[in-house]
């Protein structure tokens, strides 16, 4: 083979494309497979498929065939070094559509990063997932969860604890449950100019442990594909709450059919993996049973997170009356639009308009916010004042007025 065959043949494999790209070299053989695999992936974005064949012990790209990763995952390794081979994938993986279809294959989910958005893909998948890759997705689930969890948790608990000790004020406090700052503005009126100081008269305490919850909390979460982000970190926040004594923590999930969760808040990861994102969905159904689970309204908060697209006609108004019904029964309802750092969410502004006309808060609320967001709603704030003192339209979340 001369050297001028040799070069024409390298830059034909540089190149890519067929016989039409001007070298006039046509490629058998071993070189006919590596430009197959290589076109398959790098030329996808041109021809949005990825064509991949075997005939005639050659492997080639043609149109409409039928996806085959593990059989091109084969052809990279055999024909490059690991260290080649682990940048092909890489760049496959950054492909949205054929993110999934890596996904099926364990080597491959081990190599991913494993963040919020990769837990989502894999809920979506769900049933999908072949037995070979259930173990390793399991893993790339509990490493997720367990990062969100050392960066969340406390956070969450302390804000959370903290409003419930503050919301229940005891007028009677031993010495180490004063709340200083509540007794010294109730009593300024006695201020003694001449001691310079304030009798004390009425003294306020904290709220003492109980081992009833002093607030339920309902998380009812859409669990159509949109959502996948906020489905995860719901799952992570309503995990911590269920741990705290003082709260009863309900979790729903649901598409066109209804799913009781809260067995499930012990293990997160047990949780997350058990979710199957995507389908419709029926957010009357959700809020019906719901509404079973209330027991005490006046000290319920009812967290919806939701996009609130119902498809308009009976539906809608089943939902709008649910959510009326809810309000009237004294529950506090705020509506969650999204729970993550995706940014300003798509929504159904009727809903959302429909909504903030009986007085309900209706935002998106990033990851980092919503344990002070919980504060709040414990302590019974104005939830839209909240929103607007803390920025959440600056914050990647949006306010509905």
């Amino acid at each position: 083979m001369t050297t001028t065959s040799n070069n024409l043949k390298r830059w034909r494999l540089i190149l890519g494309g067929d016989e039409a790209d001007g070298t006039g070299c046509q490629l058998t053989g071993q070189e006919a497979g590596i430009d197959a695999a290589l076109s398959a992936l790098y030329d996808f974005e041109r021809k949005k498929r990825f064509d991949y064949e075997e005939k005639d012990n050659t492997k080639v790209g043609r149109g409409a065939s039928q996806p085959n990763i593990a059989r091109w995952l084969g052809d990279i390794r055999q024909y490059f070094p690991q260290s080649v081979v682990q940048v092909i994938q890489n760049d496959a993986l950054k492909q949205p559509e054929l993110q999934r279809k890596l996904m099926f294959e364990p080597e491959i989910l081990a190599q991913a990063t494993p963040d919020v958005q990769l837990l989502a893909t894999l809920m979506e998948l769900g049933k999908m997932i072949p037995e070979k890759t259930k173990e390793t997705a399991r893993q790339v689930v509990r490493q997720v969860v367990e990062e969100l969890m050392q960066r969340l948790e406390q956070k969450t608990i302390q804000a959370i604890a903290g409003a419930l000790n503050r919301s229940v004020r005891n007028r009677r406090p031993r010495y180490n449950e004063i709340n200083w700052d509540a007794t010294i503005r109730k009593n300024l009126k006695h201020y003694q100019p001449e001691y310079k100081t304030v009798i004390p008269e009425t003294r306020i305490g904290y709220g003492r442990k109980s081992k009833k919850s002093l607030k339920d909390i309902v998380l009812c979460m859409d669990q159509s594909g949109s959502m996948g982000s906020s489905v995860v970190y719901t799952g992570i926040f309503g995990a911590v709450m269920a741990s705290l004594p003082t709260v009863k923590t309900h979790m729903v999930v649901y598409d066109t059919e209804v799913v009781d969760l809260t067995e499930d808040l012990k293990d997160p990861v047990d949780l997350l993996f058990g979710v199957q994102l995507g389908g419709g969905n029926d957010t009357n159904k959700a809020l019906t049973y719901c509404q079973t689970l209330i027991t005490k309204p006046d000290d319920t908060i009812f967290i919806l997170i939701s996009d609130l697209y119902e498809g308009g006609g009976e539906p809608e108004r089943q939902m709008r009356k649910r959510m009326e019904e809810l309000v009237q029964a004294g529950v506090q309802l705020i509506v969650l639009l999204a729970l993550g750092d995706d940014g300003s969410p798509s929504y159904e502004r009727g809903n959302a308009q429909f909504l903030a006309k009986m007085g309900v808060p209706v935002f998106a609320c990033t990851p980092d916010l919503f344990p002070d967001m919980m504060a709040a709603a414990i302590s019974k704030q104005d939830m839209l004042q909240w929103a607007g003192d803390n920025d959440v339209v600056l914050r990647g979340a949006v306010a509905i007025n």
